[in-house]
């Protein structure tokens, strides 16, 4: 069996115009978010044997802020390819992971990482039904989600060959952590 971990970058800021898109450093409320994430992987027993993520500045910090709060501070493999990258293109890193690792962190960014959760995964009972509508309904900043894969191997991983054991939201955890609201 095969275990996908896959990690939205948390809140980042857009106070600086000319920043380029890679640039994006997370605000405070995206550090909080990405460490809160962490102390909740690690109460619930989340490990994982690889990470592979986007180089981006927003996806750096927020592994930072995550490690932090999960107590571990693991080599993760940086591929420019998981940088903006379709559901596609992502899927194919996911494939060409090493056999070794059992359980794959993978931090990126949406659209690409909520279409691959939706492709990946299949309506296969009430609490995978639930989890996908979240999924559907919005893939925020900080977010995980959880897929496991009876295979051997990481090629053999294709669309609904999954299943969505859990999604979780930063706000989920701590509702200080949702979308602010005007009101």
């Amino acid at each position: 069996m095969k275990r996908l971990i896959t990690f939205r970058h948390a809140k980042s800021g857009w106070d600086q115009p000319a920043t380029r898109d890679f640039d994006r450093a997370l605000n405070d409320k995206g550090k909080r978010a990405a460490i809160t994430m962490g102390r909740h992987m690690k109460s619930l027993g989340l490990g994982f044997d690889a990470v592979i993520a986007s180089p981006a500045v927003r996806v750096v910090e927020t592994l930072d802020a995550m490690f932090d709060g999960y107590g571990k501070r693991p080599a993760v493999g940086w591929d420019r390819r998981v940088y903006l990258a379709s559901a596609s293109n992502l899927l194919e890193v996911v494939q060409e992971a090493p056999d070794s690792a059992g359980t794959i962190l993978l931090a990126g960014h949406n659209p690409g990482i909520e279409e691959l959760v939706l492709s990946l995964s299949t309506d296969a009972g009430e609490e995978e039904i639930r989890a996908r509508g979240e999924v559907e309904e919005k893939y925020p900043t900080a977010s995980i989600a959880e897929l496991t894969f009876e295979v051997d191997r990481w090629a053999e991983v294709d669309e609904g060959s999954g299943h969505l054991v859990r999604f979780v939201r930063p706000r989920d955890i701590d509702p200080a952590l949702g979308p602010d609201r005007i009101d």
